[in-house]
Parts: structure tokens; sequence; C-alpha cells
């Protein structure tokens, strides 16, 4: 994950302005929508902590079997919270694709030493596979559709000039977008 310089600064730039737009979308007056900020903002500042380059700071041993301890308690929060929705089995599997990572990063720093690499192909790819659809279904759903008066588009959450920041669907799926993108570009770099 901690690719050269100037990509990893902006993967850090993104990941962590997506993780404080999920801070603010906690204030909003949905609570479905406060407890899902708060796993993504998690996730984001997470995603950030993880893309910083090597160059500027190499995160101790200790590190990584905490990151993959907090993510895997995300996880099962998530597993919890799918009881309700099927929608938060997505944020499940990022959390196990950040344990994975963690672990992964684990082993690469004690394999650095050998010369041997980490990871799993099939595993990676996999999750490639399932956060590039995942981006492509995100983007395709922010393509707006003109709305007719009276018809099913034109009722929801509000989304003029007095909705609040939190309560903004095409700012909450625009953060999912960028997160996704951020998570097949580390999966790349693995």
């Amino acid at each position: 994950m901690h690719g050269p310089g100037s990509s990893g600064w902006l993967l850090v730039a993104l990941c962590a302005a997506t993780g404080a737009y999920c801070l603010l979308r906690m204030r909003s007056s949905v609570e479905e929508q406060r407890r899902a900020a708060g796993g993504e903002a998690l996730m984001g500042f997470g995603m950030a902590a993880m893309a910083v380059p090597t160059a500027v700071f190499t995160p101790p041993a200790w590190a990584w079997p905490l990151w993959a301890a907090v993510f895997g308690a995300a996880g099962v929060h998530g597993l919890w919270a799918a009881r309700a929705s099927a929608r938060h089995l997505h944020h499940v599997v990022g959390a196990g694709a950040m344990v994975y990572m963690a672990v992964v990063m684990a082993a690469g720093s004690r394999a650095a030493h050998h010369g041997t690499t980490a990871g799993i192909p099939a595993l990676t790819a996999a999750l490639l596979l399932y956060f590039t659809a995942y981006v492509l279904v995100t983007g395709a759903r922010l393509v707006p559709v003109p709305a007719v008066a009276g018809g099913p588009g034109s009722t929801g959450p509000r989304t003029g000039p007095g909705a609040g920041w939190g309560d903004r669907p095409e700012l909450a799926r625009a953060c999912r977008l960028s997160m996704g993108i951020a998570m097949v570009a580390m999966l790349l770099t693995m």
C-alpha cells in the first residue's frame, strides 16, 4: 500500500477528506445515516493512515496487528448490523479487506528481509474484482436522472440549499465512491 510519494499522498488526502466528511455526516438527523457514517469515517481515516508513504513513516511492527484487530471488530459490528439490512455487507467486505491488507503488510515487513512476497493473489484478485464492480455501480448511481414532477424521483431526502451536510445522499455516494477507488488503488499495490 505504501506506494510512490506523490500518489501515496494523494491517496492519503482523498481518504482523510472522505473520513472528515463522514464525521460531518454523523451529525445527520437520520439515525441510519449516522451509523453508516461512523463506520465509513473509521474506514477513511484507517485507509489514510495505511497509505502514508514509507519514506515518511514506517509503522512499528505492533501497528499491523492493531489495525487488523480494529477492522476485525468493525467487520463483526457490520455483520451484526447486516441482520437488519443487507446493505451493511459491503462494510463487512471493506473491513475484511482492511484486515487482509494489515495482515499482508505485517507479513510483508517480515518477508522484505527475506526477499519473499506477501499476499494471496486469488484473494487480492477477488477483492479487486469486488471493489472495481462496486466503484462502477456506485459511479453509475451518481449520474443524474431527470425527475418527473410528482414522479417517484421527486420525493425523498432534502437535497436543496437548505439540506444539511449529513443529509445529502449524493455526497454520501460520492464519499463511498472515493473510498472504493482508494481501496482499488491500495489493492493494486499489494
